[in-house]
């Protein structure tokens, strides 16, 4: 396969993974479908999870990485015109996806591993509040269903950051990658042209 349509079977799949992370950002913002909690505020500060206000989505996996699709895309547009100078610069804007990638995972692993804001109590602290009740739990709280119920509000908040910081976690690995493998195919392009057997 020449170099300009191994940019396109990148591209296409770069600008799929970017638009579910940026869906899956906006939603993380409503727990429970409900947009109360983005309204209210705690001392201050709104009632949704803290590593939802860093948009590792919207940022790192959605901006950072539809920013090098479009320019991917475009560098595979000729195909076999032997565009070594837009292939050269296809390495910059995929390093730019890998920096997206790489803020977008390690958000989504932060989120994972803090648990989600809520209002909480368990049999140490009977008496409900907001807080991160799983902040000290190192990941435990993931395998222990348990655990979960200790969230009263907003309702199911456990899985619903869980389902969608996991989507976030892994849209973020497989842009590394593709991202990774455009900067090889990139260099190529660049050594040898986007379509060297047909030079």
């Amino acid at each position: 396969m020449c170099t300009g349509a191994c940019s396109k079977v990148i591209a296409v799949p770069l600008y799929i993974l970017a638009l579910v992370s940026v869906i899956c950002n906006i939603m993380l913002f409503f727990p429970d479908f409900d947009t109360k909690f983005a309204a209210e505020e705690r001392d201050g500060q709104k009632r949704i999870t803290e590593e939802v206000k860093y948009m590792g989505g919207l940022i790192g996996g959605g901006i950072m990485a539809f920013i090098p699709a479009i320019h991917i895309h475009l560098t595979s547009s000729g195909k076999c015109c032997a565009n070594r100078c837009g292939m050269f610069l296809s390495i910059g804007f995929a390093a730019l996806g890998v920096a997206g990638g790489v803020y977008s995972l390690s958000v989504a692993a932060l989120g994972l591993a803090n648990g989600p804001l809520c209002y909480w109590s368990n049999l140490q602290n009977p008496f409900p509040k907001w807080g991160v009740p799983f902040a000290n739990s190192t990941g435990s709280y993931l395998s222990d269903k348990n655990m979960w119920k200790w969230c009263l509000i907003p309702e199911n908040v456990v899985e619903f950051n869980l389902g969608l910081f996991s989507t976030l976690l892994v849209a973020a690995c497989l842009q590394l990658i593709l991202c990774l493998i455009q900067m090889i195919n990139g260099l190529f392009g660049c050594i040898c042209g986007t379509c060297a057997g047909k030079e």
